[in-house]
């Protein structure tokens, strides 16, 4: 069965697109509006970028505040950032609509956090087939949890690297128990390294940890090669599982991070969002099982198993390689 599937993951391969950007391509914007004193506003607006290009979005506001120049802007490897203050009575946000012009031609969400120097809180999730609303503190509710729990979701079924890592776990641990276990060894080894990263425990370069997630498929890649023989790897897949589980864990922990948390109820959204990650790495797991169930049936020559079954990990492996190679660049540009 372990024949087949890396026969079939070879396809998978070969499907997944060359560059490193459309692993990301889904992620969200951010826009904050925060009252920091009574009539006084610091709005933040976050993009996303890659390289030389942003998505094309643009916030706009009708009672005219985004109208004027920025205060501060700033470029990152990950976002083009603008920031503005605004001085104006609380009466001309409520009933003001925002609206972000060009979502409806992308796959990217924004995610929308308001907050008043009263305590009143507005979380949200605007998209392409909603992308707007209207601002209103007695009708909204705070909308937090099924907002970041959908982040989560979205962020590991967008994040090609990951996937790869959980495909190359599934194929070295198996069916069964066993694969029961190396799942819940990596699951609580990045969710110790999310929650501490993204409470402010503990801090790690994001570039770097991206490069050395890159690195991490490689090593799967190569022990898949060295399948059967009596290495640590083939003895205890759960412990390398469980460490990789924590470099992961920092990868994620930048995405929300880039995303933002709503200040008041950071604690509610960081356990929504990694139960999203769950949720989304449990359904992309059971899927690849029913496609190697189906797989297994089809009328396939054990010769053709026998020449094909190291490509896998041989396409796997080059294709983390230009991962890691593209993002070490970055970490120096």
């Amino acid at each position: 069965m372990i024949v087949r599937a890396q026969w079939l993951f070879l396809l998978v391969l070969l499907c997944l697109p060359i560059s490193a950007a459309s692993a990301h391509e889904s992620r969200p914007a951010y826009l904050e509006l925060a009252e920091q004193s009574p009539g006084t506003w610091a709005i933040t607006w976050k993009q996303p970028v890659m390289g030389d290009q942003a998505v094309r979005l643009e916030p706009r506001m009708s009672n005219g505040w985004l109208d004027r120049k920025p205060a501060g802007e700033e470029l990152t490897p990950t976002h083009y950032i603008r920031h503005w203050r605004i001085t104006a009575p609380q009466a001309r946000l409520a009933g003001s609509t925002i609206t972000i012009a060009g979502l409806e031609r992308t796959i990217t969400d924004v995610v929308v956090h308001i907050s008043t120097a009263k305590g009143q809180d507005i979380d949200t999730v605007l998209r392409r087939d909603s992308p707007r609303m209207t601002i209103d503190f007695g009708a909204w509710r705070s909308l937090s949890a099924p907002a970041y729990f959908r982040l989560g979701v979205e962020h590991i079924l967008a994040g090609v690297d990951h996937l790869l890592f959980v495909a190359g776990l599934l194929l070295l641990a198996g069916a069964g128990w066993r694969l029961l276990g190396v799942i819940t060894a990596f699951t609580l080894g990045h969710s110790l390294t999310l929650a501490a990263s993204s409470l402010g425990w503990v801090k790690a370069p994001v570039p770097v940890i991206e490069a050395l997630v890159a690195l991490s498929i490689i090593f799967v890649a190569r022990e898949l090669l060295r399948s059967g023989r009596d290495t640590l790897t083939a003895r205890r897949p759960w412990l390398i599982a469980a460490l990789f589980g924590l470099l992961h864990g920092f990868a994620f922990a930048g995405a929300l991070a880039e995303t933002g948390l709503p200040e008041s109820n950071i604690p509610t959204a960081l356990l929504l969002f990694n139960l999203g990650v769950e949720a989304g790495q449990l359904a992309f797991v059971g899927a690849l099982m029913v496609a190697i169930w189906f797989w297994h049936r089809l009328p396939v020559s054990s010769g053709a198993n026998d020449r094909l079954r190291r490509l896998a990990p041989y396409a796997m492996g080059c294709y983390a390689s230009f991962l890691f190679w593209q993002r070490t660049a970055a970490v120096f540009a």
